[in-house]
C-alpha cells in the first residue's frame, strides 16, 4: 500500500482538509488520516479513490492542483503552459523571495496556479487550475501574468477556458502590483468573450478577496463545489466589521446559489461529465448563420410565414367553449407546465440559475439545450403542480430577479448564436412591495428593450396564462404560438373587471370582450400559430401537442436561422410596429 504523505497537508482555515495534530496510534505514517469535518479516521487510499472525498462525512478535501488536472482531463491530454517564470519582488518586500523558494522546492510548483491545454472527453480547453498550498492561492503578479496568458492563447487558437479558483485573495508581499492583476485578468478575458468564446468558472473552496471580485465571478456559467467559501471580504474580517456572528452557511455555495449568483453545484465527482456536456453543446455547429448582410435564402418573406393556408379549429364542441371557460381551462392545475414542455420537446437540458445580483426565481427556469442536433437556449415560467410546489414556484408569477436571469441567459445565447425558445404561463408578474423596492418596473422595460435587438432568432409559446407585461416580458419574439385553450391579455379579467365596471365578479363578462382568446389573437395578428389540444390537455395527453410544436420548431429555426441579422432585426421590428 503506497504511503501517500503530506497529501491533505491543511493549508489554512478551521475546517478544512486533514489536521495537521490528528494522532492515530499504532499506525505507519501516512496509511490514515482524520477528517477535520467529522473527525473519522479514513485510509489515505479511500479518499484518493474518492476524489479526494470524506467517504464518512462526504466532506470535500482541498485539491492540488495536478491532481484536479487528472481528475478533469483525459488521461495523456495535458499540455502545460508557462510551466517555469521568474521570480518577481516588485515592492522588494523582506523575505519574500525565501518565502516562495521553499513553497517551490514542498509543492514542486512554480506558482500558486497552472495552465495549459488538454481534452475533458474529447472537447479541447484552456486549463487554469489554482492551488492552495502555494500561499492559499494569493494572486500575485506571476498568478496575473499566468491566467492572462492563457486566456489570450485560448483567444488566439478559439479554444474555450476553465479556470478553477481557489485563493485567499490579493498577494499581500506584492499590494498595488497584486491589485493591478484583477484589472488584467477582466481585460483579458473581455476580449476573449469579445470574441464569442466561453468562459467557464469553478469555484472552489475558498474563494475569496480579489480573485472573487475578478476572474471567479465572470464565467459565461460559474460552477461550484458543495459548502465552498466564497466571497469577496471573508468571514473574519466581517465579523470584526460589524461585531456580530454570521448565519450558519453564510457565503457557501449554497447561499449563492439562493441569491443568484453562481448557475449550479457540482458534486465532485460528476464535474468532469457537467463540463464535457457544456463543452460540447457550445461545440455544436447551430444551424443558423446571421450574417451580418445574408439575405433569406429562401427568398420569402417571413412574414408570411405561419399566416397563411392555417385555420382555427372550427369544431362544434368547441364553438360552444366561452372565453372564460378557456380562461379556466388555461388554468387547470393539471395542465403541463414549463417543466413538462422542456422535458418533452428537448435533450440534454441543463438549468441555470440567478441573476447575477440579487437572488435565483424559481418562477422561471433557463438553461440551455439540444433540439435534434441545434444547440438553443430555453426559458420557461414553471407552475407548481401542487400547492407546495407553487408556493415555491410563486404561482408562476416572476420577480425582477427572474426578467433579470432571463435577460442574462438570453444576451448569452446571443453570444454563442444560438436561437432562444421562451414558453411563456404566468398570470403576470409579481406585484408586491419587495418587487416594486427591486425594480419589477425596470426590469421588465429592459427585457422589452434589449429582446427587440437580439441577433439570435426567438420564439414564444403560450402554452397557459399569458398575463400582461409580466407574460410580454418573455414574448418580443420573430413569431408568438399559442395553445388551442391558452390565453393572452393586458391583465386578468377579474382585474379588468374590477378597474372598468367596479366588481370583479363580472370577470366572465370581462372575458368575453377582451378578445384574449387564441381565435381572437390570430385574428388580430398577434400570434402567428395556433396549438391544437386534444379535449382534456394533461402529461399523459401532451404527445399530440409537442409533437407539432417540434415539426413548427424545426422550420422556425430553418427560416429564421437563415437570415442576416438585419433582415432578422427588421422582421422583429415591423411585427411590433404595425400593431
Amino acid at each position: 500500500m503506497v504511503k501517500l504523505h503530506n497529501m491533505f497537508k491543511k493549508t489554512g482555515g478551521k475546517d478544512h482538509g486533514i489536521s495537521k495534530n490528528a494522532k492515530i496510534r499504532n499506525v505507519p505514517e501516512g496509511l490514515l488520516k482524520k477528517c477535520n469535518k467529522c473527525g473519522a479516521a479514513i485510509l489515505a487510499e479511500d479518499a484518493v479513490e474518492n476524489h479526494y472525498i470524506c467517504p464518512k462525512c462526504h466532506g470535500y478535501f482541498r485539491m492540488h492542483a495536478k491532481r484536479r488536472i487528472e481528475l478533469i482531463a483525459d488521461r495523456g491530454t495535458f499540455e502545460e503552459w508557462d510551466e517555469k517564470m521568474p521570480f518577481k519582488n516588485p515592492l522588494q518586500f523582506g523575505g519574500y523571495e525565501e518565502k516562495v523558494r521553499k513553497l517551490r522546492e514542498q509543492t514542486g510548483l512554480d506558482e500558486a496556479v497552472v495552465t495549459g491545454k488538454a481534452l475533458v472527453k474529447g472537447n479541447p480547453a484552456v486549463l487554469g487550475v489554482c492551488d492552495g498550498r502555494f500561499m492559499m492561492a494569493s494572486m500575485g503578479e506571476i498568478v496575473g501574468e499566468k491566467i492572462t496568458r492563457a486566456v489570450e492563447r485560448a483567444t488566439e487558437e478559439n479554444l474555450p477556458v476553465i479556470l478553477f479558483a481557489c485563493s485567499g485573495g490579493a498577494r499581500m508581499q506584492e499590494g498595488i502590483i497584486s491589485l493591478m492583476q484583477m484589472a488584467k485578468t477582466s481585460a483579458a478575458l473581455k476580449r476573449h468573450s469579445e470574441k464569442g468564446l466561453l468562459y467557464i468558472s469553478v469555484l472552489t473552496d475558498p474563494t475569496t478577496g480579489g480573485v472573487t471580485a475578478s476572474f471567479a465571478m465572470l464565467g459565461d456559467i460559474i460552477l461550484a463545489e458543495p459548502k465552498a467559501l466564497i466571497g469577496f471580504a471573508g468571514p473574519r474580517v466581517i465579523e470584526q466589521t460589524i461585531g456580530k456572528k454570521l448565519p450558519k452557511g453564510f457565503q457557501r455555495s449554497e447561499f449563492l446559489l439562493e441569491h443568484g449568483f453562481i448557475d449550479r453545484i457540482v458534486e465532485r465527482d460528476e464535474m468532469k461529465d457537467v463540463l464535457a456536456r457544456i463543452l460540447q453543446v457550445h461545440n455544436q455547429t447551430s444551424d443558423i448563420s446571421l450574417s451580418e448582410d445574408k439575405e433569406n435564402e429562401s427568398g420569402k418573406s417571413a412574414d408570411n410565414f405561419g399566416r397563411s393556408g392555417e385555420s382555427i379549429q372550427k369544431a362544434q364542441e368547441n364553438n360552444r367553449i366561452s372565453p372564460w371557460e378557456r380562461v379556466l381551462l388555461s388554468r387547470r392545475a393539471d395542465r403541463p407546465t414549463g417543466a413538462d414542455y422542456i422535458n418533452a420537446l428537448f435533450s440534454d437540458f441543463m438549468e441555470f440559475h440567478g441573476d447575477r445580483f440579487l437572488r435565483d426565481d424559481p418562477a422561471v427556469m433557463g438553461g440551455i439545450a439540444m433540439f435534434g442536433n441545434t444547440p438553443v437556449t430555453v426559458i420557461a415560467q414553471v407552475k407548481g403542480k401542487t400547492t407546495k410546489e407553487n408556493v415555491q414556484r410563486n404561482f408562476g408569477m416572476m420577480s425582477p430577479e427572474g426578467y433579470r436571469k432571463t435577460l442574462r441567459l438570453i444576451r448569452q445565447a446571443e453570444k454563442f448564436r444560438r436561437p432562444v425558445i421562451c414558453i411563456v404561463d404566468t398570470p403576470g408578474a409579481f406585484c408586491g412591495p419587495e418587487a416594486e423596492e427591486h425594480g419589477q418596473g425596470e426590469a421588465i422595460a429592459s427585457n422589452l428593450y434589449e429582446l427587440s435587438s437580439m441577433k439570435v432568432p426567438i420564439v414564444s409559446i403560450l402554452v397557459g396564462e399569458g398575463g400582461s407585461g409580466g407574460a410580454l416580458a418573455l414574448a418580443v419574439a420573430d413569431e408568438v404560438w399559442i395553445l388551442e385553450n391558452a390565453v393572452y391579455s393586458i391583465l386578468s379579467p377579474e382585474g379588468f373587471a374590477s378597474i372598468l365596471w367596479k366588481d370583479s365578479s363580472r370577470a366572465n363578462e370581462a372575458a368575453e370582450v377582451m378578445k384574449l382568446t387564441a381565435d381572437d389573437l390570430k385574428q388580430l395578428g398577434i400570434v402567428e400559430h395556433v396549438i391544437r389540444e386534444p379535449k382534456v390537455l394533461t402529461v399523459q395527453t401532451m404527445a399530440g401537442v409537442c409533437e407539432e410544436l417540434k415539426n413548427k420548431l424545426e422550420k422556425f429555426i430553418k427560416r429564421y436561422g437563415s437570415m442576416g441579422q438585419k433582415q432578422l432585426l427588421d422582421h422583429r421590428y415591423d411585427r411590433f410596429r404595425k400593431m
